[in-house]
């Protein structure tokens, strides 16, 4: 199968500068990306891409048993890599993504030289002294009205999960990139997502890392920022002034300062 097909791969920037590859979280596709890649063109190549069932990807090659796992995820990307041969990239991976970016790391070192989380969860679920934001009982109610109304559920939480309420037009943008999504792939993801634990997988990063949240996140509360930045030897963490989910749509200038500035540190 040809990957950059399957997977919508586009590729952008500068030819000759070092790769970056920005990967969009759940819900979302590669345009959700389009006010950051102007900041990294000049000097970079960008690769965008569509995880299967998500954007424009094909839709043929889902399969509910890959992708009831991020290590699915995770192989998408590295397929991406590999099919771009890729050396030494920078993973930027919003929200699951920078998890899925963690374990493709580990995957193929030889592809993936340093990750920047964008909001990153290792796990939503509260858990003994850890704080991931939602109870068991949270998840399991969000994934049922997903589940029974995907629709409903989008126009829902779409403008909780972007924040910026006195904008209203993120959290539209948000609903309708939901909305597109097909509804039972959607929910494979969702599922993936919100009932992952990725929290063991962090210790053994051993690339640069660039942890970035917000002051206020529905989804990853600062304690979960503090979380990963501990459990990731070396990595420095960076609170965006910016509130909601979504930096990169809501408050792109402090993203793509951030992350321009940690490019210009490697």
């Amino acid at each position: 199968m040809d990957i950059a097909s399957r997977n919508h791969v586009t590729v952008t920037g500068n030819a000759e500068g070092p790769t970056v590859v920005l990967a969009h979280g759940f819900g979302c596709d590669q345009n959700m990306w389009r006010l950051t890649v102007p900041a990294l063109a000049a000097d970079h190549r960008v690769v965008l891409f569509d995880y299967v069932g998500s954007g424009r990807s094909d839709a043929s090659a889902f399969s509910e048993d890959r992708y009831s796992s991020l290590d699915g995820y995770a192989l998408d990307v590295v397929e991406v890599c590999e099919a771009l041969d890729l050396r030494d990239a920078v993973f930027v991976g919003h929200s699951v993504s920078a998890m899925i970016g963690v374990l493709a790391a580990a995957r193929a070192p030889e592809r993936i030289g340093a990750l920047v989380m964008v909001a990153p969860s290792p796990r939503y679920i509260d858990d003994e002294d850890y704080r991931g934001g939602f109870s068991a009982e949270d998840i399991d109610e969000l994934l049922a009205s997903l589940e029974a109304n995907y629709l409903g559920w989008s126009a829902a939480m779409a403008p909780v999960i972007m924040g910026n309420a006195d904008r209203p037009e993120l959290g539209d943008e948000l609903r309708n990139s939901f909305c597109a999504t097909d509804p039972d792939m959607a929910r494979v993801f969702a599922r993936t997502t919100f009932l992952s634990d990725s929290r063991d997988d962090l210790k053994n990063v051993s690339v640069p890392t660039l942890v970035l949240e917000c002051t206020q996140d529905a989804i990853a509360p600062r304690e979960v920022g503090a979380f990963v930045h501990r459990a990731i030897p070396g990595s420095t963490l960076v609170t965006l002034d910016a509130t909601g989910h979504c930096p990169h749509l809501s408050a792109p200038e402090a993203t793509n300062r951030a992350i321009v500035d940690f490019l210009a540190s490697l």
